[in-house]
């Protein structure tokens, strides 16, 4: 069952926001409806995390000067060859 929901929003957004759904071919209420659904379903999938993976939480210690990007990109060009 939809239902209306008024809401106080900058004009300059909503018009950004009126552009960028209709190049999605979607309504304002659908966009709207969808990042509530993708919140609720964050905090839902946060609040499941297990005893196990809680305590395994943390248990890795990387070096302060680590690049996540470079150990990524070499990770990839390792796997692909």
């Amino acid at each position: 069952m939809d239902k209306k929901l008024t809401l106080s929003i900058n004009n300059e957004v909503i018009e950004g926001a009126k552009k960028y759904a209709q190049s999605k071919k979607t309504s304002l209420s659908k966009m709207v409806e969808a990042y509530f659904k993708t919140l609720i379903r964050s905090e839902e999938s946060n609040q499941k995390t297990t005893p196990l993976v809680k305590s395994l939480s943390g248990v890795g210690v990387l070096p302060k000067d680590f690049d996540y990007k470079k150990a990524r990109a070499s990770h990839l060009i390792k796997k692909h060859k």
